[in-house]
């Protein structure tokens, strides 16, 4: 089996291995949600089916030494940074072969070997921490970037506020993603936000922005490298918007019957999965039965991945009380 870094450096520049890691995204948040159905997932989960370009345009762009800061929507982020499915699942299923040994859980993973620092269940809570990393890149004399990644109602609350004001005085090395899927929660953007582009909130800060298109890996790719080649050479931070929208309810226990009618079925035909195909099989990279024969073997896979975290066993209740500090030795 690779390792998540093996995992991270397939897709820096394999076109197909970047399709391959979409579509393992898809299947995996497909068997959560049969898994969660059937009470095998502790706690809520939250699925990110139809922003997998954006996960994997950012990884594909971002070194393994960057660090990524990621929401509790933050299976995608992680797969697409190189955890290998196993490690996600057995996180979210509470097992010790988790990335965090089965504690962490749906909403907490973290793999400092490919910069994925802990996702957390605090809306906006990433991007003072992405500000800070950047912060200690900066005082380090590193090139090093931090990127929070984060959705839409966040740039409502006063970390938004605060992270990019100060990563603007400072100029740090930091580039702040709103993943704007429509919906912060169960409310729809216009119902709670003046605005329609978020990334103009920017201005206020003298700061660099832009939006693209979320569901297309080409256009998060060529908006990444521009960001992060700007924070690597000293010019200080951006604000990227990604126009996505998630395929699911908010959580597992949502079934969005708030959508508006045909909404849904609109943004499918943006669906960053057939985007990408079109493109793949446009440029002769791949074929229609190709393009069956990776999704029918990821189907394989998935069930291979599902088997071995069933069979893995699950923490102790000494588990909890791991991880907690370290012992630092005295200086002479």
């Amino acid at each position: 089996m690779k390792t998540s870094l093996q995992r991270r450096q397939d897709i820096k520049t394999d076109k197909i291995a970047q399709y391959e890691r979409m579509v393992e995204i898809r299947e995996f948040e497909e068997q959560i949600n049969a898994l969660f159905a059937a009470g095998l997932v502790r706690g809520s989960t939250h699925l990110c089916q139809g922003q997998e370009a954006l996960d994997v345009g950012i990884a594909a762009v971002l070194r393994p030494d960057d660090v990524v800061l990621a929401t509790y929507r933050g299976h995608g982020v992680a797969l697409a940074l190189g955890l290998t499915p196993e490690s996600v699942l057995g996180e979210i299923m509470g097992k010790t072969n988790g990335c965090c040994g089965g504690v962490g859980g749906s909403m907490h993973m973290c793999d400092m070997s490919v910069g994925l620092l802990p996702t957390s269940a605090i809306v906006g809570a990433g991007i003072p921490i992405a500000a800070g990393a950047a912060l200690a890149f900066q005082v380090q004399g590193k090139d090093n970037v931090g990127v929070a990644v984060f959705g839409d109602g966040a740039s409502n609350i006063g970390a938004f506020h605060e992270g990019l004001n100060l990563a603007a005085i400072w100029k740090l090395p930091v580039i702040f993603i709103c993943d704007n899927n429509v919906y912060g929660e169960y409310s729809r953007i216009n119902t709670t936000t003046p605005i329609e582009d978020l990334h103009t909130r920017a201005e206020s800060y003298n700061m660099p922005h832009f939006s693209l298109d979320g569901m297309d890996i080409a256009a998060v790719e060529k908006g990444m490298t521009e960001a992060v080649n700007r924070a690597r050479s000293g010019g200080g931070p951006t604000l990227i918007e990604a126009k996505t929208y998630r395929f699911a309810g908010h959580s597992r226990a949502d079934q969005a019957l708030y959508r508006p009618a045909g909404e849904l079925e609109q943004w499918q035909k943006r669906d960053p999965l057939k985007v990408t195909e079109e493109g793949l099989v446009a440029s002769g990279l791949l074929t229609p039965e190709k393009i069956e024969k990776i999704k029918s073997d990821m189907k394989v896979r998935m069930q291979e991945v599902i088997e071995t975290c069933s069979a893995a066993p699950e923490p102790t209740l000494a588990s909890m009380f791991e991880n907690i500090w370290t012992p630092v030795k005295a200086s002479k």
